[in-house]
């Protein structure tokens, strides 16, 4: 019987109490649960020498196998080639890339050793599941290794136009690297698009639209948005609405309006735009002044990046200036968080909320803002204002889409939404409901996988 073999950079913590994890380990983790089968990669911890083999735990009918990674290897890998390369070309910000030949060896090295700790864990049927950036070698270094099961790779973050995407000097070597996959998945059309246009147009390739083939080598190719299990979601949010943390959060608006945000702290999201959009709302509307507050959540990340840093320090001096030009003596308009929530947790303080504002730069999905409307009283339910940049605009037929680039325009939609009628909230928001509920995670999970079978010509994980 065949198994599923799941490969990401991190895999989550084994404990399901933990704080709430970003996009992929949810939409990772949801779908071995049920499929059961093997997830490997990096522990998160650095050691001064990397693992010898994979340590091993099993929970349920999912096996851990994870490595420790060298502190040189992390610094190449992760926090360089990554994260300070990749990264922000990827999501358009080539202005905060750098490249450094030394960290693209590592970002190669690491994943053959990654193929090569993994390989004496393989049954010959086993199906290959590859996730995100970090891993766009490792079919390649699989390969080398003899390892013949089918290998498919999701790409959680956008793909660049080919203009873009040649600003990463080895750009060639990365397409060449996707091109040894069985199926190459995206978030959307768009970026699927994207990818087809550099290996048609930039490398002399060919594609129908549904593979591409370059150099002799033939891959898959398809648009497979994550979803997320929204029953589910609703029920997590009902359950903890009232506990301590989320009764304080009532208690202290005292009556006003909330509109919630969460974010990892990235300079992606657009926070910088989203409070200068708050501050165009409440310069516009006086009205508003007293009756409605900003609740940021934005839990550090990468904090060892410079450039991380820099949006820290750059958020807390504007939320700073902005409440200090605002607030009143019992009304802060912006409260800014820099932690994490447990996700069930975190599910309640979204339902608080009557504006779920989600506005990245650019994003390859975002599932916050489909578990904002999941989260809602779907009898008084809040209003999502999205960024026509997040994978998930496509996806959300009752949202107010909006172009963070333009302040004014996203502080117009706060104020039509915290002034919507209940009855066209309710609507707008049993529309996205049973979007949500027709493309949730399982329907992302099997979409790959029958693509992958079909592209391999194999049997299904059991």
């Amino acid at each position: 019987m065949s198994r599923l073999v799941v490969v990401s950079n991190r895999v989550a913590a084994v404990s399901e109490a933990g704080p709430a994890a970003g996009g992929l380990a949810i939409g990772v983790l949801d779908a071995l649960k049920e499929t059961g089968g093997v997830w490997f990669g990096w522990s998160g911890e650095c050691l001064a020498e990397a693992s010898d083999e994979p340590t091993i735990e099993t929970r349920g009918n999912v096996t851990y196998a994870t490595v420790s990674l060298a502190k040189r290897d992390y610094d190449q890998y992760y926090r360089g080639f990554s994260n300070a390369t990749l990264w922000p070309v990827f999501h358009y910000r080539n202005d905060l890339a750098r490249y450094d030949r030394q960290e693209y060896a590592g970002y190669q090295r690491v994943n053959r050793w990654l193929a090569a700790q993994l390989k004496p864990l393989l049954r010959p049927d086993d199906v290959i599941w590859v996730h995100d950036y970090h891993l766009i070698p490792f079919a390649a270094a699989c390969r080398e290794l003899g390892i013949e099961n089918p290998i498919g790779f999701f790409l959680h973050i956008p793909f660049p136009v080919p203009q873009i995407l040649f600003t990463v000097p080895p750009h060639a070597e990365l397409i060449q690297a996707l091109m040894q996959y069985d199926l190459v998945g995206f978030q959307t059309r768009v970026d699927m698009q994207a990818f087809l246009d550099y290996v048609v147009r930039a490398a002399g390739g060919q594609s129908d639209g549904r593979s591409a083939t370059l150099d002799g080598r033939t891959c898959a190719v398809g648009a497979f948005p994550i979803g997320v299990y929204p029953d589910a979601i609703a029920k997590a949010a009902k359950a903890c609405a009232e506990r301590k943390v989320v009764r304080a959060l009532r208690d202290s608006l005292h009556g006003r309006a909330l509109v919630i945000s969460v974010d990892r702290l990235d300079y992606s999201k657009g926070l910088v735009e989203r409070f200068h959009a708050f501050e165009a709302l409440l310069a516009a509307s006086p009205g508003l002044h007293g009756r409605v507050s900003l609740l940021q959540i934005a839990p550090p990340t990468r904090s060892d990046v410079q450039s991380y840093q820099l949006i820290r320090r750059t958020l807390e001096a504007e939320s700073g200036r902005i409440n200090g030009r605002y607030a009143q003596l019992d009304w802060t308009p912006i409260q800014y968080l820099n932690r994490k929530y447990e996700r069930n947790l975190l599910m309640a303080l979204l339902r608080t909320a009557r504006v779920g504002c989600v506005t990245p730069l650019r994003d390859g999905m975002n599932l916050v803002a489909k578990e904002y409307v999941a989260a809602q009283d779907p009898t008084d339910p809040g209003v999502l204002v999205l960024s026509q940049f997040a994978g998930a605009a496509e996806e959300m037929p009752g949202a107010l889409v909006v172009n963070p680039f333009n302040v004014m325009q996203t502080a117009e939609a706060i104020e039509r939404a915290l002034t919507m009628p209940l009855d066209e909230r309710i609507q707008r928001h049993a529309s996205m409901m049973a979007k949500l509920r027709e493309s949730d995670l399982s329907v992302w999970r099997d979409a790959f996988l029958n693509a992958l079978a079909d592209a391999a010509h194999v049997a299904l994980p059991a």
